[in-house]
């Protein structure tokens, strides 16, 4: 390297360190940075995507209703329903998650999951679809559940909770203990997290889950070792996120996000968002 390029480098990484010292002054933060992307990126392929023609049905994701420390993926309540009301004036039908990850279904088959057991899915997602006789999946991350009750955190359900919806119709599935990243874990530490969980499940609920839900859900959260791995710990069914980028051998699902208007909304049941993934 030249004398001049220590001082060149170092000239650069002042200019980045002052633009985020800029950034942060007015406002401009790594998480909302994100989420002016991913807002402008769904309405831009909700509005000019390509539809996509489906042979089969689809898998919707969704997180908190109305809990806004959620982010990105909290749906408020009145939202989620006039989604809901929008499909079922739309003539979809909703079935059970593993009718559609099992059979395929039709164009015409929606199913709703909800990932990491949060409060308002009991408070708020439960009642709106019993009311409306609608079946439903949850993906439980057992060290939360562990937790409640214990000083460490209360923002998830309780072991009881979950056992209550369980007991309502609620199909059960897990989401590991910690809601690691398994595109980077050593193997040892991902067939523990895959085995503890499940085993938790069984243990406090009576109910050894097949289904499986991966952490972050993109095709870089999971690798082949942690689907072979999946599989020797007793699940059959792997969710991940978009169709077309998703890991060889896992099931597709669609997030539903905070943005997802009706425009945008129409613009996922057509497939827009096949090919777009979450964070990257």
């Amino acid at each position: 390297m030249s004398p001049a390029g220590p001082r060149v480098a170092e000239a650069g990484r002042g200019t980045l360190r002052a633009l985020k010292r800029t950034a942060r002054a007015v406002g401009i933060t790594r998480g909302r940075a994100a989420a002016a992307r991913m807002v402008t990126e769904r309405y831009a392929l909700a509005v000019s995507g390509r539809t996509r023609v489906r042979p089969g049905g689809r898998i919707l994701c969704y997180h908190s209703l109305g809990e806004p420390s959620y982010g990105v993926n909290d749906v408020s309540p009145a939202r989620f329903r006039r989604q809901i009301d929008a499909a079922l004036w739309a003539g979809y039908r909703f079935v059970p998650a593993d009718v559609i990850a099992e059979t395929g279904g039709t164009p015409h088959d929606l199913a709703i999951t909800f990932d990491d057991a949060c409060k308002s899915v009991l408070t708020v997602g439960a009642p709106i679809l019993s009311a409306l006789g609608l079946p439903w999946s949850l993906f439980v991350v057992s060290g939360w559940c562990e937790a409640i009750g214990t000083g460490r955190s209360d923002a998830y359900l309780s072991w009881r909770e979950v056992e209550a919806l369980a007991t309502a119709g609620a199909q059960i599935g897990s989401h590991s203990v910690t809601h690691p990243n398994f595109g980077t874990l050593a193997p040892d530490q991902a067939a523990d997290e895959l085995a503890r969980s499940r085993e938790t499940i069984g243990r406090r609920l009576g109910i050894e889950p097949t289904s499986f839900a991966i952490p972050l859900g993109q095709s870089m959260n999971w690798s082949p070792a942690a689907h072979r791995l999946a599989g020797e710990a007793g699940y059959r069914t792997i969710y991940a996120q978009a169709e077309e980028t998703r890991p060889a051998g896992t099931v597709a699902r669609s997030f539903v996000t905070r943005f997802d208007d009706a425009i945008v909304f129409r613009g996922l049941l057509r497939g827009r968002f096949d090919a777009w993934e979450e964070w990257v």
